[in-house]
């Protein structure tokens, strides 16, 4: 009688290695970017281990839409991968952002040893601005700038001496009258 031998082998990590990652963004998540010019957020993404330890040496790629809105990294190419520092941290290069506005999604995959983890951003391209809200701009510039003005000449006329002392008005006589009008500048 012959008896097979069964053998289990269990994938347990090696100690050090990394179970498990996890991918957290600490800024540019939700970016707005001007069409078609550099993006204004950088995305920067932390990467930890179960226990929630930052995990340096990681490799984490960011990858944009190759159709559609998004754009591409500064090498022309749609992915890009960078290497977490010792605080776990990443941060994805220069995108040159698409003309066409609306959302898009950069995809982001943290590899360490045999774990790995995903997440998506969502990002959006905006509305190109026409001409017509800068001029709005300016005219409230202006206005602004006009009402600094004046503010100020009111300030300096507070700080010139006063003028002659008025003469004093006749004592009133029943009825009517009007008296020489006066100004106060500064404090009476």
């Amino acid at each position: 009688m012959r008896l097979a031998a069964l053998a289990v082998t269990l994938l347990v990590p090696a100690s050090g290695q990394v179970a498990t990652l996890q991918i957290r963004f600490l800024a540019g998540d939700g970016g707005v970017h001007p069409p078609g010019r550099r993006a204004v957020h950088p995305l920067t993404v932390e990467v930890t281990d179960e226990a929630g330890k930052p995990v340096a040496a990681a490799a984490v790629s960011f990858h944009l839409p190759e159709d559609g809105g998004g754009g591409a990294f500064s090498n022309g190419m749609h992915t890009d991968i960078s290497t977490t520092d010792a605080q776990g941290r990443a941060v994805m290069r220069t995108v040159d952002v698409a003309r066409t506005p609306g959302p898009f999604q950069i995809r982001v995959v943290a590899v360490k040893e045999q774990a790995r983890a995903g997440s998506v951003s969502v990002q959006y391209v905006g509305e190109v601005v026409s001409a017509r809200p800068r001029r709005t701009w300016v005219a409230v510039a202006v206005a602004v700038g006009g009402a600094a003005a004046a503010g100020a000449l009111s300030a300096i006329r507070k700080t010139t001496p006063a003028a002659a002392p008025v003469p004093p008005s006749p004592p009133a006589t029943p009825g009517i009258s009007i008296g020489i009008p006066t100004s106060t500048v500064g404090k009476p």
